[in-house]
Formats: C-alpha cells, sequence, structure tokens
C-alpha cells in the first residue's frame, strides 16, 4: 500500500516540483528575477557585479605592462581600473597601455553598457509589476447564517484606493479514488453568495452556504482531515490607480477551519465621524452563542 500523501504537499508549489526532461527553455532567468524578492536580485547583482571586475582585473594583472600610472604590479590597482572600466567613470589616473589592455578594456565597457541597460530593465520591470495589497484573514470559519452552516472568510484592501470589478474564486481541493482505483487530487468549485464586487475598497466578507448542493455538505472535520482539504482563494481586480490588473491568492488547510466561530466586526460607522477600519481585527474571531455544526447531518445528529 502506498504511503498517504503528506500535509504539506497537499497543495504543490510550482517552485518546489523537479522537472525531469525540461528542456533548456523552461529555464528562464528574467522570470526568475521578476518573482524573487528584492534582497535576493540585489545581492545576485552585487556578487556578478564583483565577480566580473575580479575577472578582468586577474586579465589586467596578467600583462606586466597593461596599466600606466600604477604603482607596482598590484591586483588591487587592476581590479579598480577594472570598476572604473564597467561604470566608465576615467579618472585619468589608471589608463590602459599595451594591446591586451586596450582589447580587455573594450570589452569589458560594452560588457559595462549591456549590463547596465539590462540592471535598469529588470529593476523598472520589478517596480512597475502591479501588486495587491488585499490581506487574507489567517482562518476560514464556520457559522450560521439564515440557519445554513456558511464558510466564512475575510478580505481588507490595505490601500487608500479602489480595486474595480473585483473578482473572487474559491476552489476546494480534496483527495479522491476513482471507481478505477486511481488516486486524483480533485478540483470542486465553491458557489458564492457573492463573488464580486464594483468597487472593493474596504473590507470583504465571502460566503459559501454549506447546503446539499456544496461539496463540504455532509463532510466532517474528520474526514475533511483524511483527505487533505485545501481551499484555495483567487482574487483579480483593477486596480484604479495603477490602471492594471491585480491578483492576489490564499491557501486554507483544515487546520485553518474554526467551527462555531465568527468574525469579530473590523468596521466602525460613527454618526458624524468618518468611517474606521481597523486592520488588526482581520483575523480575530470570536465563538458564536451557538456552536455550528459543519453539515445538516452533524446538526441533525447532534440534537437526537
Amino acid at each position: 500500500m502506498a504511503d498517504p500523501p503528506a500535509r504539506n504537499a497537499r497543495f504543490v508549489r510550482p517552485e518546489t516540483i523537479q522537472r525531469i526532461g525540461a528542456t533548456a527553455r523552461s529555464t528562464d532567468v528574467y522570470h526568475y528575477l521578476l518573482t524573487a524578492s528584492w534582497w535576493r536580485v540585489a545581492l545576485l547583482i552585487l556578487l556578478g557585479y564583483l565577480l566580473i571586475n575580479a575577472l578582468f582585473a586577474a586579465l589586467y594583472y596578467l600583462d606586466p605592462n597593461a596599466l600606466d600610472g600604477a604603482v607596482g604590479r598590484r591586483y588591487a590597482d587592476a581590479f579598480f581600473f577594472s570598476v572604473q572600466t564597467m561604470a566608465t567613470i576615467g579618472y585619468g589616473k589608471l589608463t590602459p597601455r599595451s594591446d591586451l589592455a586596450n582589447v580587455l578594456v573594450t570589452l569589458e565597457a560594452l560588457l559595462g553598457l549591456v549590463g547596465t541597460a539590462m540592471a535598469t530593465g529588470l529593476m523598472f520591470a520589478k517596480f512597475s509589476r502591479p501588486t495587491a495589497r488585499v490581506g487574507f484573514s489567517d482562518v476560514c470559519v464556520i457559522q450560521r447564517r439564515d440557519d445554513i452552516p456558511t464558510l466564512v472568510f475575510r478580505m481588507a484592501n490595505e490601500r487608500r484606493n479602489q480595486i474595480i470589478e473585483a473578482q473572487v474564486r474559491v476552489v476546494l481541493l480534496l483527495d479522491e479514488r476513482t471507481q478505477e482505483g486511481e488516486s486524483i487530487r480533485r478540483l470542486r468549485d465553491l458557489s458564492l453568495v457573492r463573488s464580486s464586487t464594483p468597487a472593493f475598497s474596504l473590507s470583504w466578507m465571502v460566503f459559501h452556504p454549506i447546503d446539499e448542493t456544496s461539496p463540504l455538505y455532509g463532510l466532517t472535520s474528520e474526514q475533511l482531515r483524511e483527505r487533505n482539504a485545501t481551499i484555495l482563494v483567487s482574487f483579480t481586480g483593477l486596480d484604479d490607480t495603477l490602471n492594471a490588473v491585480v491578483h492576489a491568492r490564499q491557501l486554507y488547510d483544515d487546520e485553518q477551519l474554526r467551527f462555531g466561530h465568527r468574525f469579530v466586526d473590523m468596521l466602525t460607522v460613527t454618526e458624524g465621524r468618518p468611517r474606521v477600519l481597523d486592520l488588526t481585527m482581520l483575523h480575530r474571531i470570536e465563538p458564536e452563542p451557538i456552536h455550528t455544526p459543519l453539515t445538516h447531518s452533524e446538526a441533525n445528529t447532534s440534537s437526537k
């Protein structure tokens, strides 16, 4: 019998997958640099800059007559001359003297121009990438709404703007076995009370009624855990400031479901005063007065 899948492998991120047989085109350095964090990109640029200058300095150092104006023959002089050449600073104290040095200066100057253009384009692309500052609650709650157990999570716009034509989609991922005995990971859409809004500026409570048509109907918390249940939330909208489509994503597993709880209100409305959105309350929940079971069948069972 095969080992059960690891709980942290219920939703696999693309960057954690080892691909066998991929072509060289599958390695997209530009895409990696765009998606990498700023500190990692800055570190890679710094290391590349130092390595290239160290390499050219070694080539200058191989020729004893390469530099005019150098005191003795020092690797440090060759290194700093390489830095000046790549950055086209040209202080004038050190100058190329031999034919080899002039050839190296020509190549390094060209490399410096290309490298500066690429680094500038990369920085601009990273700065101009539209991002959504949308916060998601840490947990989902199961609360009673209109006498129906309802899955609820909360979102908040952390920017002082509006996201136009915002849409949210919720999918349930479950481990299932077909009639032929094949184990698969199946995606099931969860219908929402409201899946879109013309303008998202403050907070948004997303509701999924767990009725007879819901994929969650009839499933207990133990069954969700056994089947590695994961709730995937996808959000898209048009940022009215950037005039670009932004998106965000959130994952919830069965350990992030809170039964019989509800969210504490994070929006305060006082007459004569502006509305107050307390983002520190985004994750705050409280117990419901009456425990809310996951399904109607559990409710009937508990009442007997």
